[in-house]
């Protein structure tokens, strides 16, 4: 469902996007001091499958599996100069988290997850048609609301990750742009389980990608 809803999400974005290109106004340009906002359908994708360790170290087998999500964001674009831009990007995804092994599939936690990035962006040539760039940043990992399932009792820890991204503004009329985005971030959560019983250092490490339509100030 929430794949079928991402999809449906991306093409009302297209569908807007298209909408504001066939008006007849030229670009809007943006250089030092602009600020575009961008309303975004974003997919974070974790890559984790680290073993599960007991409390002494031994392999028990099993696996860490993170699901995907979809959900709305919101991205705040800041140029500090004509060709520098600090990004923001704000909103949280659910995960569900399970351990996986040899005839095992069974889930153990649900959480959300607070996932703000900050990346400083390069974009050589911010006003032509396609507009490219790239950029390095930082992340915060902040787990909240978290639902422990099937008698299992999880520990996530917050912190801090590195972050690099790509993507690119299709400058469409007057203020809008389409936007296309991906970020990989690099980052890992210590997890305990039935307090500590079993341990996992799990490397999260996502995939951030989105689509999105945006508004230049």
């Amino acid at each position: 469902m929430k794949t079928a809803a991402a999809l449906l999400a991306a093409a009302s974005v297209l569908t807007l996007a298209g909408a504001a290109s066939a008006q007849a106004v030229a670009p809007e340009p943006v250089g030092k001091g602009s600020l575009v906002v961008t309303a975004r359908m974003t997919g974070v994708l974790p890559q984790a499958d680290d073993a599960i360790l007991t409390a002494a170290g031994a392999d028990s087998g099993l696996q860490v599996d993170v699901s995907d999500d979809w959900m709305p964001t919101l991205g705040f674009t800041y140029f500090v100069a004509d060709h520098w831009a600090v990004e923001a990007i704000l909103g949280a995804t659910q995960h569900e988290v399970r351990a996986k092994g040899a005839g095992t599939d069974v889930a153990v936690h649900e959480t959300w997850v607070l996932p703000p990035v900050v990346t400083l962006q390069y974009r050589p040539t911010p006003n032509a048609t396609i507009s490219p760039y790239v950029g390095a940043g930082v992340s915060y990992m902040a787990f909240f609301d978290g639902k422990d399932k099937n008698g299992f009792e999880v520990d996530l820890d917050d912190g801090f990750g590195v972050a690099l991204q790509a993507g690119a503004d299709w400058n469409l009329s007057g203020p809008w742009t389409l936007n296309l985005d991906a970020k990989k971030v690099w980052f890992d959560t210590d997890a305990k389980i039935n307090g500590g019983a079993l341990k996992s250092s799990v490397s999260l490490d996502p995939w951030v990608v989105s689509v999105g339509v945006g508004r230049k100030f």
